[in-house]
């Protein structure tokens, strides 16, 4: 589901700044061989992700979900000199086509890959973050919230993907649709919050904007 028309979002990508050229291969590569390339940020949304990150220049970042690794770099992006990202997948199949376009982004010493369930790795993470992206599977969300929270350092911003899900988080529930169960209780409990000021935008498939007060 798109929130503006076709025509009016490719105007919107044609008056941003461009995706690099490792982006762009990265991209397509992405649709030649993976079986769900829509899972990739995308251009548009990867240059909104590099603006915030570029805005935040982070030491730490977290990214929970690489799938490829294209929001990997365009986070990446905007990290201090010695700044670091820590990325979770746990799909092994991935991990060749990540670490190439990784090594040829010459951006490999300052990504730290764990190929595991994040529930598994989160409890085990040392020290705050300065922006957390989260991508990953929906039915954890609410799950994933209760680590990503502590993690986030004061004045820290958490960025939340698929937030509208198609339009579903809007429709009457449905109780065997457990992902959109869990994104609408996912945005009620980030805007309910009181530690947390957060914005939804419909940019792509829903964006929150979180910032730890």
């Amino acid at each position: 589901m798109e929130f503006i028309s076709e025509k009016l979002l490719d105007y919107c990508i044609s008056h941003s700044s461009k995706e690099s050229e490792i982006l762009r291969e990265l991209n397509r590569q992405t649709h030649i061989r993976t079986l769900n390339p829509r899972m990739i940020s995308g251009k548009h949304q990867g240059r909104f992700l590099s603006m915030i990150s570029k805005i935040l220049r982070p030491k730490k970042v977290l990214e929970i979900g690489t799938f490829t690794g294209y929001s990997t770099l365009c986070l990446a992006e905007g990290l201090e000199k010695q700044g670091t990202i820590d990325t979770i997948d746990n799909n092994f199949e991935l991990k060749k086509i990540q670490n190439y376009f990784f090594n040829l982004s010459k951006l490999q010493n300052q990504i730290r890959q764990f190929t595991c369930d994040a529930i598994e790795i989160l409890p085990k993470l040392k020290g705050k973050y300065d922006l957390i992206f989260l991508d990953a599977d929906k039915k954890n969300y609410l799950n994933y919230l209760k680590f990503i929270i502590p993690l986030l350092r004061k004045n820290g911003v958490l960025i939340s993907d698929n937030v509208l899900w198609s339009g579903k988080v809007i429709e009457a529930d449905n109780n065997e649709d457990l992902e959109t169960q869990v994104l609408k209780k996912f945005n009620q409990r980030l805007s309910n919050n009181k530690n947390m000021e957060t914005v939804l935008l419909p940019i792509r498939d829903g964006i929150s904007l979180s910032f730890k007060v």
